[in-house]
C-alpha cells in the first residue's frame, strides 16, 4: 500500500491519496493535494520509502505531490 506523507505540522491533505489502475508494463501517477504549498513529501510503500529511480519519479507543483511509477508490476499493489 503506498502512503504519502509529510513533515511539517499542521499541513492536512486536501486531497488525500487514491486509488489507481495501471496495465502492467505500464506507468501510473498517484496524486496528493495538501493544504500547504511546497511541503516535503515522503512516498512509502508499507514501511518502506521510495527514493527516486529509473522506476519512480517524484514531482511537486505547490500543493500537488505526485508519484509517477513506470514499468508497472503486480507487486507495485
Amino acid at each position: 500500500r503506498l502512503q504519502c506523507y509529510f513533515s511539517e505540522i499542521p499541513v492536512l491533505f486536501k486531497q488525500e491519496l487514491q486509488n489507481e489502475e495501471a496495465k502492467e508494463g505500464k506507468q501510473v501517477k498517484l496524486t496528493c493535494e495538501l493544504s500547504k504549498p511546497d511541503t516535503p513529501v515522503k512516498w512509502m510503500k508499507g514501511n518502506t520509502v521510495l527514493y527516486a529511480s529509473e522506476k519512480y519519479e517524484f514531482q511537486q507543483r505547490g500543493t500537488v505531490a505526485e508519484l509517477i511509477i513506470r514499468d508497472v508490476k503486480s507487486i507495485d499493489a
